[in-house]
């Protein structure tokens, strides 16, 4: 194990890729990343009407085939994606898919849509290896990067005051769990300050009658996955399928975010262009099967930096509990009882910690803020990423919303390149 920068008056302990935890260690580290990862991978299929578990297996899969395609090297889970939640409810519910009493005809044809998505993912990832990732990075300079992860953080942050405000009592309880093991705990208690802060919350939820056992008592010990094919239409697949050109700049971001915080160049080393790929892919096939969109994950940047914990195979062990989860209703249960607050709580140091390592990223780089470009770069991507603006396009009959932090990103790219230095 090595030493981290300090954050008190001991140095934080990182795990690093090269480092060794005995097995046992990694299962427990491995399940602490499920736990967190396991409310947004849920949340997205609860909205739209895909099936929980079959996201939490796909999710899982889609997790071991990235680490496969990226060489294991970059320390990522990936979750549901929720910027295809409005075009997959726009299929479902459009008169041409559903079918009167059974919606989820048109989810399938919403699942098409995402399957050609992830295809977008694997083409692009074609692209970025043939003409280099070079020209891709060049486009992404501390400037654009360090405002861009630190909306990536910003951005999430009502969600998790909206979490914590269903029952502010556990949600402080929670949080203070966190951050007094972060700063005084000891060996390995250290590296698990999420799992102390669920376990802990939890507790007193349970003791305070705010847990409602009935998902437990209701589930099935062993149950596999209810899959649903997917099924193809030009209209949707229009509808759905471009999407992927905002959330491949997000892929970028987080990718961008990750390394950061583990201060490593995945960019160079395994390659932009897998970890497009492995994206693409389990995109592909979550969606043939009946899951939602696979995406890199803002909170397991917020998890990396808050456990200092960076060793890919935590994030595989963390894969297998999702699929494990994904046949065993009764584990999930368990899970969905823990109360949105307690892991509100948690989010609140989670997605801060994303916004501060964006800042660091400045910092770090020695960003020049006594130039006006670098301030109105900076203020633009801030403005537009967490201002809510979005910009309708339409070309012929197909149309879609270029928002959040997509647009932030491409406007801040396009600033960069035209405002001479």
């Amino acid at each position: 194990m090595k030493k981290g920068r300090e954050t008190h008056d001991e140095p934080m302990t990182i795990i690093r890729e090269e480092d060794t935890l005995p097995m046992n260690k990694i299962v427990i580290l491995g399940i602490q990343h499920a736990f967190t990862m396991f409310g947004a991978t849920v949340l997205v299929p609860i909205i739209t009407g895909l099936n929980p578990a079959v996201a939490l297996f796909m999710a899982g899969v889609g997790t071991l085939i990235f680490h496969l395609i990226t060489k294991g090297k970059v320390p990522v889970f990936l979750g549901s994606s929720f910027a295809f939640i409005a075009p997959i409810l726009a299929v479902a519910t459009h008169h041409n898919f559903a079918v009167e009493g059974s919606p989820e005809v048109g989810l399938a044809y919403a699942q098409g849509g995402l399957v050609v998505a992830g295809i977008i993912y694997i083409m692009v990832a074609a692209l970025v290896y043939a003409f280099g990732y070079q020209r891709i990075v060049s486009y992404f300079p501390p400037v654009v990067t360090g405002p861009i992860i630190m909306v990536i953080g910003l951005k999430l942050a009502p969600v998790a005051i909206d979490m914590a405000s269903e029952h502010w009592t556990l949600a402080i309880v929670s949080f203070l769990i966190v951050a007094i093991v972060s700063v005084f705990g000891k060996g390995f208690l250290k590296l698990l300050p999420v799992m102390c802060g669920l376990i802990g919350g939890y507790l007193v939820a349970v003791i305070t009658g705010n847990v409602e056992f009935a998902p437990v008592v209701n589930a099935k010990i062993i149950g596999i996955p209810e899959f649903v094919m997917a099924k193809f239409d030009f209209q949707a697949i229009m509808i759905i399928a471009p999407i992927a050109i905002a959330t491949m700049v997000e892929h970028i971001g987080d990718v961008l975010a990750i390394g950061a915080t583990v201060e490593k160049d995945f960019m160079e080393s395994p390659g932009l262009h897998r970890t497009i790929l492995g994206d693409g892919i389990a995109t592909s096939l979550s969606a043939m099967f009946g899951g939602p969109a696979n995406t890199t994950y803002s909170e397991n940047t917020g998890v990396l930096a808050l456990t200092g914990v960076h060793k890919s195979l935590v994030m595989r062990a963390a894969a297998v509990f999702a699929i494990i989860l994904g046949i065993v209703p009764k584990l999930g249960g368990i899970i969905a009882t823990i109360p949105t607050a307690v892991v509100g709580g948690i989010s609140i140091i989670l997605f801060g910690m994303i916004a501060a390592i964006g800042g660091r990223t400045l910092v770090e780089n020695k960003v020049d803020f006594g130039k006006s470009r670098n301030l109105i770069i900076t203020a633009v991507i801030l403005v537009l990423g967490l201002g809510g603006a979005v910009l309708p396009i339409a070309i012929g009959n197909f149309a879609f919303d270029m928002e959040g932090m997509a647009l932030a990103a491409i406007v801040g790219i396009v600033l960069n390149k035209l405002l001479p230095d």
